[in-house]
């Protein structure tokens, strides 16, 4: 297929890319914390640590595949599981309490502004259609 025959891209609106961006942006700290668990050891006894870099690796992946989900409200929903997945780190490494408190913040923000502006903007494309 020529570049020239490639199909346009499917339109994202506002909700879709402003959450697959905190995602993406999350799952680069998540694998981040990951390695802070493995080097406190902060892993209950009989968990060897590298389990910490493990969790932390498969969190940040999923959350980069549901960046790619988020066009659908299960998507969304997935998205807000990863997030209390990270609040429950924080009783390893009470740390990670504050990274759940702002990307928290910032996935609500993205989600909530984010769909009230896809529907500002569907407002005049609809008005477009009727004719008006």
């Amino acid at each position: 297929m020529s570049p020239r025959e490639r199909r346009p891209r499917r339109p994202r609106g506002a909700r879709e890319s402003l959450t697959s961006v905190v995602l993406a942006f999350e799952s680069v700290v998540v694998f981040l914390g990951g390695l802070v668990v493995y080097g406190l050891k902060a892993l209950p006894d009989g968990i060897p640590p590298w389990a910490g870099i493990v969790a932390g690796g498969v969190l940040a992946v999923l959350m980069l595949i549901t960046g790619r989900l988020v066009r659908r409200t299960w998507g969304i929903a997935l998205g807000w599981v990863w997030q209390a997945v990270v609040a429950l780190g924080a009783f390893l490494v009470p740390a990670l309490g504050i990274v759940a408190i702002i990307f928290g913040a910032m996935y609500a923000y993205a989600t909530i502004k984010g769909g009230a502006l896809d529907r500002r903007n569907a407002r005049p494309v609809a008005d477009e259609q009727n004719g008006q």
